[in-house]
């Protein structure tokens, strides 16, 4: 009677740790890029402007934030 058996790792292999760490930082990294992108771009409009859009100057953070992270 033949069978198979077969392992496997339970952890990642070190590089396999190694390029998700860099991936999850590269992955950070846009995200906080595209948050102050929008922030900046929606500082810059001025109240009546923001009033128009349906937002407040105490927006800006939440819906850049939001933004940034869909």
């Amino acid at each position: 009677m033949a069978y198979m058996n077969t392992t496997t790792a339970a952890h990642p292999s070190v590089f396999a740790q190694i390029g998700a760490f860099f991936e999850g930082a590269a992955t950070r990294y846009k995200q906080h890029r595209l948050y102050r992108a929008t922030f900046d771009e929606l500082s810059a409009l001025s109240n009546r402007e923001l009033a128009d859009l349906g937002l407040n100057r105490s927006d800006l953070r939440r819906v850049s934030l939001e933004a940034s992270r869909a």
